[in-house]
């Protein structure tokens, strides 16, 4: 299992920030399980207020992310899934989708959560997606990932002049 080794993350005092989780439409069953697990998390870690924004597929995530990371949240959650076919299509997506995140997180400063499943089957995204039944929930690691790493940020000090 994928999950083995993560981290068990402590979030302390993360009611006043600002956070946005952008999630693709594609796969709604998978998408469904991915936002709940997303707001169950929110709520975990006491974020009363958050945006929750929809995008058609997985590719638009990183143009999205980029627009909610410059109008001022503190982290970004996205979420998606890409589910391998038959052509070279999945893996320019998910390449396309990684580095765009990546991009938009290096470039912002702002935590970006990477919720994005890349998977071979319909099977395997619904055992990551936080349902019923589900060994994982990808949704709710993505944006404690997120919150976590916004906090320890505004932790940081200023440097000094």
């Amino acid at each position: 299992m994928s999950g083995n080794g993560a981290p068990q993350l402590t979030v302390t005092d993360a009611a006043d920030l600002r956070v946005a989780v952008v999630a693709a439409q594609w796969h709604t069953t998978v998408m469904d399980g991915l936002l709940g697990g997303a707001l169950r998390a929110l709520e975990e870690l006491g974020v009363p207020e958050h945006t929750v924004v929809r995008v058609p597929g997985s590719f638009e995530l990183p143009v999205a992310a980029r627009a909610l990371a410059l109008r001022g949240y503190d982290a970004v959650a996205a979420l998606g899934v890409v589910i391998r076919g038959g052509t070279p299509h999945f893996d320019y997506v998910c390449q396309g989708v990684t580095q765009g995140l990546t991009q938009v997180g290096v470039d912002t400063g702002v935590p970006i959560g990477f919720g994005v499943l890349t998977c071979d089957t319909e099977e395997q995204a619904l055992d990551r997606a936080g349902l019923a039944g589900s060994s994982e929930d990808k949704g709710h690691e993505a944006v404690t990932a997120a919150v976590a790493t916004a906090a320890v940020l505004r932790a940081v000090p200023e440097p000094r002049a």
